[in-house]
């Protein structure tokens, strides 16, 4: 059992869906980065989404693409993030990580040498968004080898013929985007997401956390309310563009995980 699934069998006890954040690691800089990711778990996060700074993130609206280009320029690296985790852990044996990115910075650092730094690191999961099922062999079917869940996702335009197929080596949760496009676009819909989550419950018993297009309490708490919980991003990483304190950053966290506890 992984820290993922341990965290969902706690939160399931509870009676409680699951808060997601995500951060991109290094953005604007290590140490504060750092303060942030520490302190989310006192913020009400069950999960952590650790983003991997890219040069050409395909699936990321503005938002997460500055905080890409800022966490790059500051000296953000691969190797940087896996330190970042190992930091974390020292003081956290329990909150889950889950890596978030594109496969190139793990194809450069070596696959196999990538998933022994991750474990070693205390990683627990991994979301490559530019790594369709067809390519399972590269790295998804190694990372569970390794005892990493490998989580996928799950789109509006992901049809009946298609979802078994994203369905069929994913593990920890699914992660379905609410809105169709790119990250931060969009508002999302409970009305439009409860029946997708639905959909996909027929076919699986993982947890389905729901992402894309939050951005208040209230809205953190509809989403989860149809579904295992939710997943905000943009907006957070937004408020820390806008230089506001790490400690007000964690309050305006701490009302979405509210948010979604209160479902």
């Amino acid at each position: 059992m992984t820290r993922i699934d341990a965290k969902f069998a706690e939160l399931t006890a509870a009676g409680k869906k699951a808060f997601v954040a995500y951060v991109m690691a290094g953005d604007p800089d290590y140490d504060t980065s750092l303060e942030l990711v520490k302190g989310l778990p006192g913020a009400g996060v069950d999960i952590i989404e650790l983003g991997m700074p890219f040069t050409d993130p395909m699936a990321d609206g503005e938002t997460i693409q500055l905080a890409g280009q800022r966490a790059l320029a500051g000296g953000q690296t691969l190797k940087k993030t896996l330190a970042m985790a190992t930091e974390f852990r020292k003081d956290d044996d329990t909150t889950p990580i889950v890596m978030m990115g594109y496969y190139n910075p793990i194809y450069n650092h070596g696959v196999d040498k990538f998933l022994v730094d991750a474990k070693a690191a205390g990683i627990d999961g991994l979301i490559v968004v530019d790594l369709p099922p067809e390519e399972d062999d590269e790295l998804c079917i190694p990372a569970q080898n390794a005892g990493l869940n490998f989580i996928r996702l799950a789109t509006p335009t992901t049809d009946d013929k298609r979802l078994p197929k994203v369905l069929q080596n994913t593990s920890g949760f699914v992660y379905y985007v609410s809105i169709t496009g790119i990250t931060g676009a969009a508002a999302a819909e409970a009305a439009d997401v409860g029946p997708e989550v639905t959909r996909i419950k027929a076919q699986t018993d993982l947890p389905i956390i729901v992402g894309f297009g939050i951005r208040s309490p209230e809205t953190s708490r509809e989403i989860a309310s149809v579904a295992d919980g939710a997943v905000v991003g943009s907006a957070i990483v937004g408020k820390l563009a806008g230089g506001t304190p790490v400690a007000d950053v964690l309050d305006f966290v701490r009302g979405l995980a509210d948010g979604a506890h209160s479902a």
